[in-house]
């Protein structure tokens, strides 16, 4: 069976990642038959609105294939792994952009890929089993898909936290951080699929919502707020240790074991990410991971968390102290003719 499924309910056009022994992670494959699908959907007249979710119980989408782009870089076809972000960001793109409605059911595991999928849609439902996260600082990468886009849209430091920590959040912060609009209730979800199959109308899901607050509180938010508005990574780490709670605890130990180029990199994208639209987002992202093979840790950071996992990656660069700004522009800078291309261009 494909791993993903494309088809027509009358007037809906219907996408179902189905990878649940992989948890639903994205393939090239799967990019592809996405792009093409809504591609053929948006010139479609009779086709009025998008659902997008996924099959099983743990995972709308844990991210991209990393293991699959491990193996690329491993065995040097670094070209596979580069086409892999290309085509997955221009995805990312042209679902920010459709002209459509596009609604994503975000149940379970929503990480990297998997938030490119979803998130940049017009109509975004979380629900009971909803945990979401942008991890790529821990494997060696930035937050992308579009992530440095959205983080940098979530209110006050809340973006800046859930991206260099890698922070689970579950529904009500996943709506608080601007990663999703509404929650219905587990017990729903089968209801509001298909009364959206059947009505063609996102009104005919969000019906169905009930309030949702934040699983962090207000005391702590503000806190984070505070503590985050430390200027530079190393600041930022320091002023973590000397927090205190159990939050600023376990945000402090996630942030020193994560990829030092990474973190302060990420840092960057994401306060430059306030002033660009979503499609030079994607394009600062795609310089990153453009080079994440041969000028980055992606390969170390992937041995240590999913193929040896052995959780001791040795970094390039070992500390946040030692990442100069010259190691920042060299990952950010522009790639000429190898920038990326998106639908638009």
């Amino acid at each position: 069976m494909s791993d993903v499924l494309v088809r027509r309910v009358g007037a809906t056009g219907r996408i179902t990642l189905n990878r649940p022994d992989a948890l639903n992670a994205v393939t090239l494959g799967m990019v592809r038959e996405i792009t093409r699908a809504l591609a053929v959907w948006e010139e479609d007249k009779d086709v009025r609105i998008v659902v997008i979710d996924a099959t099983g119980d743990r995972a709308f989408a844990a991210g991209g294939d990393i293991v699959a782009l491990y193996e690329a870089g491993k065995s040097g076809a670094v070209d596979d792994a580069r086409s892999f972000w290309a085509e997955e960001y221009a995805l990312n793109e042209r679902i920010a952009r459709f002209g459509k409605p596009f609604v994503a059911m975000m149940s379970g595991i929503v990480m990297g890929g998997g938030v490119g999928v979803s998130a940049h849609g017009s109509h975004r439902f979380v629900t009971d089993t909803t945990t979401l996260a942008m991890p790529e600082c821990s494997i060696g990468l930035v937050p992308d898909a579009g992530g440095s886009y959205l983080l940098a849209r979530s209110p006050g430091a809340f973006g800046r936290y859930a991206g260099l920590t890698g922070a689970r959040l579950k529904a009500g912060d996943t709506i608080y951080s601007g990663f999703a609009d509404a929650f219905i209730p587990r017990g729903a979800w089968p209801e509001a699929v298909v009364r959206l199959e059947e009505t063609s109308e996102p009104d005919a899901a969000l019906k169905l919502t009930e309030p949702c607050e934040p699983e962090t509180d207000a005391k702590t938010r503000a806190e984070i707020d505070k503590v985050f508005a430390a200027e530079g990574p190393v600041r930022l780490a320091h002023a973590l240790e000397s927090a205190s709670g159990p939050w600023a605890r376990a945000a402090a130990k996630r942030l020193r074991a994560a990829c030092p180029l990474s973190i302060h990199v990420a840092d960057h994208m994401v306060a430059a990410a306030r002033g660009l639209t979503i499609a030079d987002a994607l394009r600062a992202e795609y310089r990153f991971v453009w080079r994440a093979f041969t000028e980055g840790d992606f390969l170390e950071g992937i041995r240590a968390a999913v193929i040896d996992k052995d959780r001791r990656p040795r970094w390039a660069i070992p500390t946040l102290e030692d990442v100069t700004e010259a190691n920042v522009a060299k990952m950010c800078a522009s790639l000429g003719p190898n920038e990326l291309q998106l639908f638009g261009d």
